[in-house]
């Protein structure tokens, strides 16, 4: 979002910027900007950019085609940001009802933004709201929010979303294989496992990482 020390027009670059870039990975040239923006001319658009680059919302290297990098505004490189669906809540202390299909995530309208760094530079991810304490010791507690990959598969010890078929519910644990059963590994010293058989269970997302409510 563009500052108030910025001109209308150095805010219509810097949105233009922001979109072109989002849309195809690599940085608008004078002349899109100029068509994009509807300036008269490319010296308008060279102005405002060296004024965007003067205020830390751009880098330059006018050495390079193309080479805008976004900032900022204290010059620091600008860290990318993904829009990811929350799709509602899962049970670490109980399992809790819930589809057996993992959504699409355009049929959600609460995203979280995290950055490509929490997500791991993953896109195809989602988000679910953490209820009870089963997996504290993971440092995973009631309210926090995880981030899985969708995935059908998965190595002993991770920690993943599954289904329970018979019991139509979801819940969050470590997985562990032992023969045909499975063990649902709740990560709380108070807690016991889980047990079910191993065609009873639908890996339905691995977790990626976990952002603590504050």
């Amino acid at each position: 979002m563009a500052a108030d020390d910025l001109s209308s027009k150095q805010r219509a670059i810097l949105r233009f910027l922001e979109e072109f870039i989002a849309e195809h990975d690599y940085p608008p040239s004078i002349r899109d900007i100029q068509n994009g923006c509807d300036i008269s001319s490319t010296s308008v658009v060279d102005y405002n950019l060296k004024r965007l680059e003067e205020k830390g919302y751009i880098r330059r290297d006018r050495e390079v085609s193309r080479a805008i990098e976004l900032l900022n505004g204290q010059g620091e490189r600008r860290r990318r940001t993904v829009a990811v669906p929350l799709l509602g809540k899962i049970a670490a202390g109980r399992p809790i009802p819930t589809p057996p299909e993992t959504p699409t995530p355009g049929a959600f309208d609460e995203t979280v933004e995290l950055t490509e760094e929490q997500t791991r530079g993953r896109s195809n991810v989602f988000a679910l709201r953490v209820e009870g304490t089963s997996m504290i010791d993971a440092l995973i507690n009631d309210g926090d929010i995880v981030v899985l990959e969708p995935t059908s598969t998965c190595d002993d010890g991770e920690m993943v979303a599954v289904w329970l078929r018979d019991e139509n519910e979801t819940t969050l644990k470590k997985l562990y294989r032992e023969g045909e059963r499975v063990r649902l590994q709740p990560m709380n010293a108070t807690m016991a496992p889980l047990y079910t058989r191993a065609d009873n269970v639908e890996v339905q997302g691995r977790v990626v990482t976990a952002i603590r409510s504050l």
